[in-house]
């Protein structure tokens, strides 16, 4: 092991490695910085280590079955060239998505608020880490703007919601939240809102200003099993995620999680970790999907994990009481999300219920 290098003493990113600039943490991630150094190192011990030299752990190369298809087709192509038109963009976009091709195509995209820089450090994310700008209180009519365009334009037909972590601001943004799924929901009263939200800090006045505005689903990830919150989300809380899971339910919404495999997990824990969360929570949706690197700034890859057991997943998810578990090599928070807003909620009941009014608006013109 070799001791990590002082906070204020970041290693220098590579040259010519996309991303690295943003994440000036040491490589591999930092899940021991809090603690002393090791009084032993076995650096030396290690043959990729020999030499003594800062190393960058060897990415492993991917299988076959994480090879994704290329985005195409009409439907992909129309919300595309809609958002070019309109200078809209998405969190499908920016993230690289491999489902991006298939979720345009079906009329699902994903968006980010609250701007692009988050107060916490996952060990595991992408999302630039720092002190966020001054909070933009206009953006909930902006968003609400845009997702009408993508709704008229390019026939968007379920929105997914999510947010950087601000965790300065008094609310953590959740009144920015509730207003913006109010909002858009005004503008385009046929989209099924999905909201993927932040703990709060476990502020649960917060958390109900999100569930007043009554979102189709409202989506919080616990990313890992317990035992690798210290590693993967050290700035938070396992049993305060499982709580905001039961609130969710408790006031009567759709509620729904997801996890990363492949990031250190054990399958047996990632079968506690259902046990735990439908005994406690009684939630609706589990998404499992495989870990992957961002950057070398990141924590590594510990597995590929086979599709044969994403298969096993899925079959005990749904065994345990889930309504609805999508496991699989390349699932993410918004893979099918609009099958689960259909088949969970009254959402198709409120669109016929939409162009009725919109019939009888435009008969009356």
């Amino acid at each position: 092991m070799t001791t990590p290098p002082a906070n204020d003493a970041p290693s220098t990113p590579r040259p010519g490695h996309k991303g690295l600039a943003r994440h000036p943490r040491p490589a591999g991630g930092d899940p021991v910085r809090r603690l002393d150094a090791p009084t032993v190192s076995l650096t030396g011990m290690v043959l990729n280590n020999s030499g003594g030299a800062k190393q960058i752990p060897q990415a492993k190369r991917k299988p076959k079955w994480l090879r994704a298809r290329l985005p195409g087709g009409e439907g992909f192509e129309r919300v595309r060239d809609v958002m070019r038109e309109h200078k809209l963009f998405t969190v499908c976009e920016e993230a690289g998505c491999p489902n991006m091709g298939e979720c345009w195509a079906r009329g699902v995209a994903t968006i980010m608020i609250l701007g692009d820089t988050c107060t916490r450090a996952c060990g595991f994310c992408n999302v630039k880490t720092g002190r966020p700008p001054v909070l933009d209180t206009d953006e909930p009519r902006r968003v609400a703007e845009s997702v009408k365009i993508m709704v008229e334009d390019a026939g968007l037909k379920h929105i997914v919601i999510t947010s950087v972590n601000r965790d300065e601001l008094p609310d953590g943004g959740a009144g920015l939240w509730a207003e913006t799924v109010v909002r858009s929901r005004a503008a385009c009263p046929g989209l099924s809102i999905e909201t993927l939200i932040p703990d709060f800090l476990g502020d649960w006045d917060a958390l109900q200003k999100v569930i007043d505005a009554r979102p189709e689903i409202l989506n919080h990830n616990l990313e890992t099993v317990r035992r690798m919150y210290p590693a993967v989300r050290p700035q938070a809380k396992f049993d305060r995620s499982v709580e905001l899971l039961k609130r969710t339910k408790d006031a009567g919404l759709v509620a729904k999680t997801g996890i990363m495999v492949g990031i250190g997990e054990r399958d047996e824990e990632v079968l506690e970790l259902m046990d735990e969360v439908i005994e406690r929570s009684g939630c609706d949706i589990l998404t499992i999907g495989q870990y992957l690197q961002p950057t070398p700034n990141h924590l590594p890859i510990d597995r590929f994990v086979e599709p044969d057991t994403f298969k096993r997943f899925e079959e005990q998810g749904l065994a345990r009481g889930f309504k609805v578990v999508e496991s699989g090599p390349m699932v993410r928070s918004s893979y099918h999300a609009d099958i689960q807003a259909n088949a969970l909620t009254d959402i198709e009941a409120r669109r016929k219920l939409a162009k009725v009014e919109s019939l009888i608006d435009d008969a009356r013109r």
